[in-house]
Order: C-alpha cells, then sequence, then structure tokens
C-alpha cells in the first residue's frame, strides 16, 4: 500500500525547532520620501502644487516600521494608510506618522510646506492626536474616526479625558460606523463628544460596507470602513474644503 503525506504548512517543524515567520512584506510609497520629523522616520507625499497637508495618525500600536526609500511594512491595511493616494491625489501633502512621532513636530514640518494643516486620527490613533494636542500641537482641523471619544465609547483613555478641555479641540470632523461593534469605540460614545465640543465638532456617520464579526476591531470590520474607502474619504475632504 503506498502512502501519500500531504504538507498542510509551509514549514515543518522538527523537534525542539520552531518554524519562523514570514517577514512581512515591505510597501514602496508612490512619489513618497522618507523624511525625519523630531527623530523618527516618517514617508512624505508631496503633490506638484499642494493645497493643504494631512497628517495620517494609523490605529493599532501606531507601528509602520518606516525605512528609507519611502519603505514601510506594518499597518498598510489600515483605512488611512491605504488611502494615502487618494488623499493626495486630490492635491493635498500627505504625512504617514510612524510610533514615536512628536504631533506638534509633524504640524510645524507640513505647516512649513502649506497651510491648512489638519491631522487625521483613527481608532487607538484618536488617542495619539489627543495627546499631541493636549502637549501643545496645534493643526487647523482634526478628523477623529473611530474614535475612542468619550466614556461612553469603552474601556481606556477617551479623547475627553486625555484633552480635558473643548478648548483644546480645533474644528473638528467625527467619522463613525453606525454598527461598530469594536468594543472600545461604540457608536454610544459619539453623543456624548459632541455635546462636549459644541460648536467645534461634525458628525458623519457611515452605515454598510462589509463587516467583520470574528475581528470587529479590526480594519476589514466596520470599525474599519471596510468597503467604504470612497465614501469615507469624500467625507474627510469635504471637511478639508470647508
Amino acid at each position: 500500500m503506498k502512502w501519500t503525506l500531504v504538507l498542510a504548512a509551509a514549514c515543518v517543524v522538527a523537534a525542539g525547532q520552531s518554524c519562523a515567520a514570514e517577514p512581512p512584506a515591505d510597501v514602496t510609497v508612490t512619489r513618497g520620501e522618507t523624511i525625519d520629523v523630531g527623530g523618527t522616520k516618517n514617508i512624505l507625499i508631496r503633490p506638484a502644487q499642494p493645497k493643504g497637508s494631512i497628517i495620517l495618525l494609523t490605529g493599532g500600536d501606531g507601528r509602520l516600521n518606516v525605512m528609507p526609500g519611502a519603505r514601510f511594512n506594518a499597518g498598510a491595511d489600515n483605512v488611512l494608510i491605504r488611502n494615502r493616494d487618494a488623499f493626495a491625489a486630490q492635491g493635498y501633502n500627505v504625512l504617514l506618522v510612524d510610533l514615536g512621532t512628536n504631533l506638534a513636530a509633524a504640524v510645524d514640518t507640513m505647516a512649513a510646506l502649506k497651510h491648512p494643516v489638519i491631522v487625521v486620527g483613527t481608532s487607538k490613533g484618536t488617542q495619539r492626536a489627543a495627546e499631541g494636542l493636549a502637549q501643545g500641537a496645534k493643526p487647523d482641523k482634526l478628523v477623529l474616526s473611530s474614535g475612542f471619544l468619550s466614556a461612553a465609547s469603552g474601556e481606556g483613555d477617551s479623547v475627553m479625558s486625555l484633552l480635558g478641555s473643548p478648548q483644546r479641540l480645533p474644528p473638528t470632523l467625527v467619522i463613525h460606523h453606525r454598527d461598530d461593534h469594536c468594543r472600545w469605540t461604540n457608536p454610544a460614545g459619539v453623543a456624548p463628544f459632541a455635546t462636549w465640543g459644541g460648536r467645534q465638532v461634525q458628525v458623519a456617520w457611515l452605515s454598510g460596507g462589509q463587516d467583520d464579526a470574528e475581528n470587529p476591531c479590526r480594519f476589514s470590520a466596520h470599525h474599519g470602513f471596510a468597503g467604504q474607502d470612497e465614501a469615507f474619504v469624500s467625507r474627510v475632504l469635504a471637511f478639508v474644503r470647508q
């Protein structure tokens, strides 16, 4: 009798050994350049005649792992990072911000290129945006998507608690999915934040798209605006142009 052995894994583990994980693939940003912002590598995209500057703060742990040559190898699926070219195509300088970047320094860097400067944070990036504002960053506008907005959003520090006062808010747009099931960004957190921020805060709701019930806090779920890139970018740009 002949036996056929089917190897389902990409590597075979010998006794006492483990398979090494595949390293993440590098992504090269078209028309991008790696620049130093306060000692941290970021990636800048510059159109020929910029109308303004957009700073992108990714979610999760905030890591892009930026390298020379406009390359990075983490966070490519995030709603902000995957739509970087859509913002640049509309005539805006775009800065992809890596973990550890001082937001005030990033705002100053982009302001030197072109005003207005808009900070856009998503998920845990909204916490980093709030921390940056509390430490003195002064963008012209702020966009908070799938945000840790208020105590009603869920566990963890909220934008409200990190800022302490709505007087620190520039004109702000909140973009949230009505069916976001991530336990840190409950849609119920939007209304208290909007009330707290008063006239400084506008709210845009999205619905539909694709969900990922097993991973409700990831890019593949409503939390990450899966399947709604065009609508998401359109809402951001409409606010930027006001």
